[in-house]
């Protein structure tokens, strides 16, 4: 799986939001620095990066009435089978959390998105999503 670009979040679907979600638990956990060619370049970063992609996520799992464990919320955790960090340093990460996460990267996900049947067109002003 792939981290969808963060601008992203916010229109996917249903199953591509809860899927994201577990993505990011399993990468909190045992998946984190295990090589993935998708994924690999968020383990140049400290894993705080991560827990902030990840916060997106469960905000607009949130906003749609999910049910998120609340330990995800804590910076520290890895899940139920991983020790817990002592301590990460918290992160400033500005706007954008990744530097991959650029207008390149944001065409490749809507074009992998699209192969799926689902269409995000971020130039209408409604943001509207539709599903082939």
């Amino acid at each position: 799986m792939r981290l969808w670009h963060q601008e992203l979040i916010k229109y996917l679907p249903r199953q591509q939001l809860l899927g994201q979600h577990r993505e990011c638990c399993a990468l909190r956990g045992k998946g984190w620095n295990k090589k993935h060619n998708v994924v690999d370049y968020i383990f140049k970063y400290s894993p705080y990066k991560l827990f902030m992609y990840h916060l997106l996520v469960m905000n607009e799992m949130y906003q749609r009435n999910y049910k998120v464990n609340k330990l995800w919320l804590h910076s520290l955790y890895r899940g139920k089978n991983e020790i817990a960090y002592l301590e990460l340093e918290p992160i400033n990460c500005g706007i954008k959390i990744y530097n991959e996460h650029d207008d390149q990267y944001l065409k490749e996900c809507l074009l992998n998105l699209r192969s799926k049947g689902i269409i995000i067109n971020l130039n209408d002003e409604r943001k509207s999503q539709t599903k082939i």
